[in-house]
């Protein structure tokens, strides 16, 4: 059974200019974790990440809905669904 808290559904920018989308329960120490690369294989030689969006979710399960449904995405309309940002933005 899942708990009520913070559970969030994530989209970093590479160093190389990819995106990387993820879920976690604790952002800052998952975006720290990707920086010392030690988060996913994907962004292990892609350091340093970003943040450039996320959103929070009352469920691990919509923040994993959120997550594969973005992933589904072509990557002009990852672009277009987090706005362009290059910043941290809360949707």
């Amino acid at each position: 059974m899942e708990t009520k808290g913070n559970h969030y559904f994530y989209v970093l920018e590479c160093a190389d200019n990819t995106l990387y989308a993820g879920y976690t329960n604790n952002l800052e120490k998952r975006i720290a974790t990707h920086n010392a690369g030690k988060g996913a294989k994907y962004t292990k030689p892609r350091t340093p990440v970003k943040c450039v969006y996320f959103e929070s979710y009352v469920t691990k399960s919509e923040a994993m809905r959120a997550e594969y449904a973005f992933k589904q995405l072509e990557r002009r309309e990852k672009l277009k669904y987090i706005g362009g940002q290059n910043e941290i933005t809360k949707k």
